[in-house]
């Protein structure tokens, strides 16, 4: 086991990214085994004094299928609607599974505010620790009903020129949730079993990463798009939100997110998806 992995057996504080092609089949229903396997995961990770934050994606393509709706809806109003529905389905699944096993969960719908509005900030935290203390998993998600277009500025500018990220996808929301609520691990499944040195979709010599120690253009060349029709992400999204977390000194996990259970595997230290090293 390197050192790198050996740290990460005892992270306390863990953020868990789901993406839409975890929580989905194909064609848009839910993937209740899936739901059901990571609400146990988590209850397990809570009886062991761990505290954790799962940021589910899925809403916009629940909603979609519940409203009979064959794709994502491609008019901003078509996606809000369709979030307001989603959201609602799954967070009923989600509060059913995780009852289960005897915790609670509560909804957080965050919106772009809380990066340049420190008032929003606060009261988020203290959110956050409020639930912490209470034994109770923060669900968080984008207000997609609100803000499924919505832009802001890393260095606290709307709409501003420089660099922008777009809540849009749930990458990047995972990486500001763990910086802000101060995790010490953030695990993003993805359809991938990690990062790779070209897309293994089209090239099957293409190599699992297993360590990044450093994000540079070497790396950054290999990032590639969502190979889902129904997902907003990508490995390039996820090299944003790796910077994100690194550079506020937070490992990060990338792993496949067939399988709920590599959690445990990962926080056992074992070789799994690609760890990017806090810096």
């Amino acid at each position: 086991m390197s050192e790198y992995r050996k740290k990460l057996t005892n992270a306390k504080r863990i953020v868990i990214k789901v993406g839409t092609s975890s929580l989905t089949h194909s064609e848009g229903r839910i993937n209740l085994r899936f739901m059901e396997e990571i609400a146990c995961v988590i209850s397990d990770l809570l009886d062991k004094g761990k505290e954790i934050v799962l940021v589910s994606s899925g809403a916009i393509r629940v909603g979609a299928t519940k409203l009979g709706f064959s794709n994502r809806p491609k008019d901003l109003p078509g996606r809000q609607a369709a979030a307001s529905v989603g959201q609602c389905e799954l967070m009923n699944i989600y509060s059913s599974f995780f009852s289960k096993y005897g915790r609670k969960v509560g909804q957080m719908l965050l919106t772009g505010e809380i990066i340049f509005n420190e008032e929003i900030k606060r009261n988020t935290i203290n959110t956050f620790e409020a639930l912490f203390s209470n034994g109770v998993v923060p669900i968080v998600n984008e207000n997609d009903t609100i803000s499924v277009e919505a832009l802001v500025d890393l260095d606290g500018e709307k709409d501003g020129s420089s660099k922008k990220i777009g809540f849009g996808e749930n990458d990047t929301l995972s990486a500001i949730v763990a910086t802000i609520c101060k995790a010490d691990l953030l695990i993003i499944f993805t359809d991938k079993d990690g990062f790779y040195d070209d897309n293994p979709s089209t090239n099957p010599d293409a190599k699992l990463i297993s360590i990044v120690e450093n994000l540079d253009d070497g790396i950054k060349k290999f990032a590639f798009g969502s190979d889902s029709e129904h997902g907003t992400g990508g490995f390039v999204t996820k090299l944003e939100a790796a910077k994100i977390a690194v550079e506020a000194g937070i490992d990060l996990v990338i792993a496949g997110g067939d399988n709920p259970a590599v959690v445990r595997q990962i926080l056992a230290g074992e070789d799994k998806g690609t760890l990017f090293v806090a810096e």
